[in-house]
């Protein structure tokens, strides 16, 4: 850093020539930071602004520009302010946040493991599948709307079982460890909810599924759109960025196969963005902290699971 103007004027070849009367100087910016010093002189140098720096003290600085450069000058500096400004910061609790219950995931992973074990593959006669199975017949003209929750929990056979389970367990981690136990059980089961319910109407009676899938799709949608951050001046371009991020590994994991309900797949993927952007709303990051919250809403996620099969097997 120069010591003095002198000094100052021969390490900057863009500095105004001193006694240039024809061209009278104005202040555009009084800094008391060397580095801010160093970094707005790159800026006017970078777009071929001349201007002279005077330093009165290693905390008290000044920039100057000739008059008929001022207008161009602080338009660049506030440009370059705009685009290089700080992302905000989290309250605090909310970044270093870490659900009490960190074995959510596998618990639930493990829970349709264990469900498999009884129910064992989707079978013509089989009394859980013909209870529980998604029937968009008995759901659109009989109202029975738990079987848009039951069928996550049944699986075809062990291959569909293991598929939703090895990448599913790593989605859920990441997920609940975003929004918490609580917040990210009820976000789940309503998107998966949704997507069934919006498959259903989609393909009318006759349609069956069952599968973790959907509620995976959620899940990747529901990631998908988290954390991305939409400033104005890009809001479409980062709008479209997790739309496009979800079709991709919609086409690559939830596309093939004789047996896949592409529906469900989409409608989850869509549902997830859709429930992502509210679980980013100002309320849910101050819900997320708090223990007695998550714990409602996680009890209240499980009861209505477990009251959706109690109304099936009735």
């Amino acid at each position: 850093m120069p010591s003095n103007d002198r000094d100052r004027a021969e390490n900057q070849p863009a500095a105004i020539p001193p006694g240039n009367a024809r061209s009278p100087e104005v202040q555009i910016a009084e800094i008391s930071d060397p580095e801010t010093l160093n970094i707005y002189s790159l800026v006017l140098s970078a777009t071929d602004i001349t201007h002279r720096i005077h330093m009165h003290s290693s905390t008290r600085m000044e920039i100057f520009v000739t008059r008929s450069m001022e207008e161009k000058a602080l338009h660049e500096l506030a440009a370059y302010a705009g685009e290089n400004q700080e992302p905000p910061e989290l309250k605090k609790g909310e970044a270093d946040y870490i659900p009490a219950f960190r074995a959510m995931a596998p618990l639930l992973i493990g829970s349709m493991v264990l469900m498999y074990g009884v129910t064992g593959d989707w079978q013509p006669d089989s009394y859980w599948f013909i209870k529980g199975a998604g029937d968009s017949r008995a759901i659109l003209e009989d109202y029975q709307f738990y079987r848009l929750i039951t069928p996550l929990t049944l699986h075809a056979d062990l291959v569909h079982l293991l598929s939703n389970s090895i990448l599913g367990v790593f989605l859920l981690h990441f997920f609940f460890h975003l929004t918490g136990n609580g917040i990210g059980l009820t976000a789940l089961l309503l998107s998966s909810a949704s997507a069934n319910l919006l498959n259903v109407m989609v393909h009318g009676p006759g349609h069956l599924f069952v599968g973790f899938s959907t509620a995976t799709f959620s899940v990747i949608g529901m990631l998908c759109t988290m954390n991305y951050i939409g400033r104005s001046s890009r809001f479409r371009l980062l709008f479209l960025m997790p739309i496009m991020a979800g079709l991709a590994l919609l086409a690559m994991l939830g596309s093939s196969g004789a047996r896949t309900d592409l529906g469900g797949h989409l409608f989850g993927l869509l549902c997830g963005l859709t429930y992502g952007n509210l679980v980013r709303l100002p309320h849910f990051s101050t819900l997320r902290t708090s223990f007695i919250g998550q714990s409602l809403l996680g009890t209240v996620a499980i009861i209505v699971l477990l009251g959706c099969w109690l109304i099936a097997l009735s």
